[in-house]
């Protein structure tokens, strides 16, 4: 499949939508290289594993907790403003913790503190874009924007931990947080130009609910629509089982596939599928958008039932290519379809439920993979996974809501009128109801 030229993309002449797309860039690869970074700087100081999960668990548990508070902010208040904050305390927490590497002895919860307010300061960046991307683009033109965002999200994880690998082998592992700091500076600096002609203005102080009343809200939001709220069980199953996979496929890669060079080609196949898939997404208008984006995800299976039954290498790494594609095809789709049926003035806190459900299922797909491969061997969590992974990605497609999701080829959709469950949602851009805007 030919790489779009960069003439296909008009959008790049929308200048507040390039300087987002240039700053959320700048972000997104301060946050790829985070994760890897971190983990080859505690082993480099302190050579423990369990250190290592403890300033993880630091990071993820902060972000786990804030993420519906998150988008109620990112609700409440100018996106812009909230993602440009949250891009200067992450500045401020790589900052400090390469200043702290520097310095010759470094403190473990030094380190830990620091990715901690990082982490919850992500909480409040992350819900944020659905809203960014809506308010600088029109709503013909969020689909070409989210494939855009994909291709982006896909690049940074190809090379991510490869960048931070080079900074670390290059500069050491204290300077490459603190250019890992300037990216996110320069994120900020670039926020700070950017204007939101298309931005929903948040309601008045005067006119606000309480905190508890926004949460609700936006939980009743997601639970009032069973295209997503199914769908999110679906994702969280998919990350419950990439969990698995990335707990027991390194084992398997190297004792029974022939070594590491084999799970290194995995994690290559899976992030270069990953970046066709959002290309694809670029290109491809499914009539039914949620439906094909999560059968897509049921290919995650292939790989897990391959790794089960000891399949060769080279099927294992082609099918993880394939499920990182069915990914990589999702995020845009699902985004687009997101921020056609949701109302603006909650985009942000249904997004941050999404958030939610993904990330919390990938801890415990990392706690419970060892544990049943203990009791009943290796095979079983992962032919346990895939299964779950099918049914749940496949299953959505019993669901009414799911089958009838689709989006006007030149309308704009709308919110409905009635409950999703009683009518297509195709029929949302014939209602005269109010036009409405996103894993």
């Amino acid at each position: 499949m030919p790489l779009p030229r960069l003439s296909s993309y008009p959008l790049l002449h929308n200048r507040p939508f390039r300087l987002l797309l240039i700053g959320r860039t700048l972000s997104l690869i301060g946050g790829a290289v985070i994760p890897a970074a971190l983990a080859l700087a505690v082993l480099r100081v302190t050579g423990s594993g369990s250190d290592l999960a403890i300033v993880l668990g630091c990071a993820m548990g902060p972000r786990l907790l804030l993420l519906p508070l998150g988008g109620v902010v990112a609700d409440r208040f100018n996106p812009r403003t909230v993602a440009l904050v949250t891009d200067l305390v992450r500045c401020g927490a790589q900052l400090f913790v390469g200043v702290e590497l520097l310095g010759g002895e470094p403190q473990l919860w030094h380190i830990a503190a620091a990715e901690a307010v990082g982490g919850a300061a992500s909480a409040f960046g992350m819900p944020t874009l659905p809203r960014l991307i809506t308010g600088t683009v029109e709503e013909k033109d969020r689909h070409g924007a989210n494939s855009l965002f994909g291709v982006v999200r896909s690049s940074t994880v190809l090379g991510g931990p490869a960048l931070a690998g080079l900074l670390i082998a290059v500069a050491g592992p204290g300077w490459a947080f603190i250019l890992d700091a300037v990216s996110f500076a320069l994120s900020a600096c670039l926020l700070s130009a950017v204007r939101l002609p298309h931005a929903i203005a948040p309601a008045p102080v005067e006119q606000r609910g309480s905190l508890r009343k926004d949460l609700v809200e936006g939980w009743q939001e997601v639970r009032r629509r069973d295209w997503y709220w199914t769908s999110l069980v679906a994702h969280a199953a998919w990350n419950g089982a990439a969990a698995v996979l990335m707990t027991l496929g390194p084992v398997l890669a190297v004792e029974e596939l022939g070594g590491e060079g084999v799970w290194i080609w995995i994690l290559q196949s899976g992030a270069v599928g990953l970046l066709l898939g959002s290309l694809l997404a670029g290109r491809a208008r499914p009539r039914r958008p949620v439906l094909m984006a999560n059968l897509g995800l049921a290919t995650y299976a292939l790989p897990l039932g391959l790794l089960a039954a000891e399949a060769p290498a080279p099927a294992v790494i082609v099918a993880y290519g394939l499920a990182q594609a069915g990914l990589g095809f999702l995020s845009p789709v699902w985004e687009t379809s997101v921020q056609a049926a949701i109302p603006p003035a909650v985009l942000a806190r249904v997004t941050s439920y999404d958030w939610l459900l993904s990330m919390a299922a990938m801890p415990l797909g990392y706690v419970l993979a060892p544990l049943a491969a203990s009791a009943w061997g290796t095979g079983a969590p992962l032919w346990i996974a895939a299964v779950g992974v099918g049914v749940a990605c496949v299953g959505t497609a019993a669901v009414p809501g799911v089958r009838r999701f689709t989006l006007p080829a030149s309308e704009p959709a709308e919110e409905p009128a009635e409950d999703d469950r009683e009518r297509p949602v195709a029929l949302e851009g014939q209602v005269s109801a109010p036009a409405h805007e996103r894993l």
